[in-house]
């Protein structure tokens, strides 16, 4: 299937990928593969004063970790590259040169102590602070002059005064904003790089984005973007205004919830597959309550319709179980692969059967990767038992069980094992906790935890055999 919409995930490089900007690209990717349409990765970097090293190869990296693929782009070159900004910039200055011409942009030479001093007289008087158009009625010659002696100056569209924007959204229905509420916005800066808003207009143009998907957050912004549209003669895309991520106190995400970049939760141990299931349910919902699904089933169902008006809230909790629903669900080898770098910087061994059934039966018991290890770690170093543990080990009936075990634990095979557990039972005459406790903490440390075939099945016979010699002999 071939079909005419094209869209954009078009981050500026300004830090690191956040789950925000993965939910707006996986909704742009999975929306282009249920249309057959074409998914495109854009670099917006024209605010070079934020450029942080490394956020854009960030983007790069972490889309592919993600199994988000972009059909053109940086590196993917189609036929409406170049797709980083700051290698467009004559492009841009075509179009300001015509806004400017046709009335519709005017050059302003206000300094930036004149335009604060504007706003603070604004904001005295309870006003909205914006642009007073002081430069607005400037004779296009005389401004022409200043340009040519070098005066410093911006571009600034010339927004209607008396006028409502009316647009359709695909979420939103009818909106409506009043020319009023919108300022004659920059759109070439003093440095000769075009603002975000003029660049994105061209690009979107020129690339022939059918279906803008962006953070509600950019309502207000329609307006002047719809005005560009209009003042150079081009239809506009169709809006798709998203919900926006909300705190749990469903307030604005802000950097003081925590580092919300998709490194840092990768960091944390949490699986790809888990990230991109999470992301995809703040806003929207499929039909039916299953909520463990993967990229082939969001294909598949995704709906304008199923996407909520109202921010989703972030919850954390949640994440965490459903991370622990795919660690559990997907294959063993998958999850042996993930977890080798944090059983890595544990300093614990990552080869061998040992490390296969320690993740086996570790993943039963966490939710996050970085927990694996943690959990895992008692499979690789022998329990240290604190005072109490010491005394439950020598009093009463465990050395009597202990002893049991070290003289007829001679396989590790979960059902003979079992069968060995029965035998135990019956032959030393010690039931329930009495004998599966002193079992556990001379294997595990606790007297809770995995059953005892499975902890000797992981351990194995030597390792089993020389913990109940130790546990044996803590006290002597």
């Amino acid at each position: 299937m071939h079909s005419d919409v094209r869209v954009r995930f078009a981050p500026s490089p300004t830090g690191m990928l956040h789950l925000g900007g993965l939910r707006m690209a996986l909704y742009d990717y999975i929306y282009a593969r249920q249309q057959g349409g074409t998914f495109i990765l854009r670099i917006e970097d024209t605010d070079q004063t934020r450029f942080v090293e490394g956020a854009f190869e960030n983007v790069v990296e972490t889309l592919a970790a993600m199994g988000i693929d972009y059909d053109e782009g940086p590196g993917r070159e189609g036929d409406c590259g170049p797709y980083v900004q700051s290698q467009r910039l004559p492009i841009y200055r075509k179009y300001i040169d015509q806004l400017v011409a046709s009335g519709h942009a005017y050059p302003c030479f206000c300094s930036k102590e004149r335009i604060e001093s504007v706003r603070e007289r604004q904001r005295a008087a309870k006003q909205d602070p914006r642009y007073d158009g002081l430069c607005r009625s400037l004779d296009p010659a005389q401004a022409q002059r200043r340009i040519d002696e070098g005066e410093e100056y911006v571009v600034r569209l010339a927004m209607p005064q008396q006028h409502t924007f009316v647009f359709y959204d695909k979420i939103r229905g009818k909106v409506e904003i009043d020319a009023a509420q919108v300022d004659d916005q920059v759109i070439l800066k003093s440095d000769g790089f075009p603002t975000y808003h003029l660049a994105v207009v061209v690009d979107d143009h020129l690339m022939r984005i059918s279906h803008v998907f962006r953070g509600e957050e950019w309502l207000p912004s329609a307006p002047k973007h719809i005005f560009l549209y209009e003042a150079l003669g081009w239809k506009p895309p169709i809006w798709v205004h998203m919900p926006l991520i909300l705190s749990p106190e469903k307030g604005k995400l802000s950097k003081r919830h925590g580092d919300f970049s998709v490194s840092a939760f990768r960091d944390k141990g949490y699986l790809r597959e888990a990230l991109v299931n999470f992301v995809a349910l703040l806003g929207w919902h499929p039909k039916g309550d299953e909520e463990i699904f993967g990229l082939e089933r969001m294909v598949k169902e995704f709906s304008f319709k199923r996407v909520n008006k109202a921010g989703a809230v972030f919850d954390i909790t949640k994440l965490d179980w459903m991370n622990g629903q795919y660690l559990r669900s997907l294959p063993l080898d998958n999850i042996c692969d993930e977890a080798r770098p944090f059983f890595e910087a544990a300093g614990l061994p990552t080869d061998g059967e040992r490390y296969i059934k320690a993740v086996a039966e570790a993943r039963g018991r966490v939710s996050r990767l970085e927990q694996i290890a943690d959990e895992a770690r008692v499979f690789f170093e022998a329990p240290r038992f604190a005072a109490a543990a010491r005394e439950a080990l020598a009093a009463d009936t465990a050395p009597t069980v202990l002893q049991w075990w070290l003289a007829h634990l001679d396989t590790d095979n979960r059902d003979a094992v079992n069968d060995l557990v029965k035998r135990g039972i019956e032959e030393t005459g010690v039931k329930g906790k009495r004998f599966y406790f002193p079992v556990r903490l001379a294997l595990y440390g606790s007297p809770h935890g995995p059953d005892i075939p499975a902890l000797i099945d992981v351990l194995g016979i030597e390792e089993a055999r020389r913990r109940f010699q130790l546990a044996l002999d803590i006290n002597k």
